[in-house]
């Protein structure tokens, strides 16, 4: 199971990247392009995927770990409990939401890491 500190972590790891309020809760930003959120919940991250078919398949294949809400329909937009990941998925899961927000220069730092 992961934490917020664990998320934060994560995520403010990544280049040009920050923490700001987003609907009250951390939103994680990478060149002010929100790509990750801890909801009202406080176990549960909102993150980018790549498209809504990307979406229904994470939540198809473990709807134990993957999930939505109405609020997220038509938007490429999965929710992710905490208590279904360890930290090396919520890495690869929080990097790959950077990746699909940051700019091809702030990705071409990443890559020369």
């Amino acid at each position: 199971m992961v934490t917020e500190d664990d998320v934060r972590r994560v995520a403010l790891s990544l280049p040009h990247t920050s923490e700001r309020h987003s609907y009250g809760t951390p939103g994680f930003r990478v060149k002010d392009k929100l790509f990750a959120r801890i909801r009202e919940e406080g176990d549960v991250l909102a993150l980018f995927v790549a498209d809504e078919s990307e979406k229904q398949g994470l939540i198809s294949a473990d709807p134990e770990k993957f999930f939505t809400t109405p609020h997220y329909d038509g938007y490429p937009m999965v929710l992710v409990r905490f208590a279904a990941v360890d930290v090396d998925e919520l890495t690869e899961l929080v990097t790959e939401a950077w990746r699909l927000r940051a700019p091809k220069r702030v990705l071409a730092e990443l890559e020369t890491r």
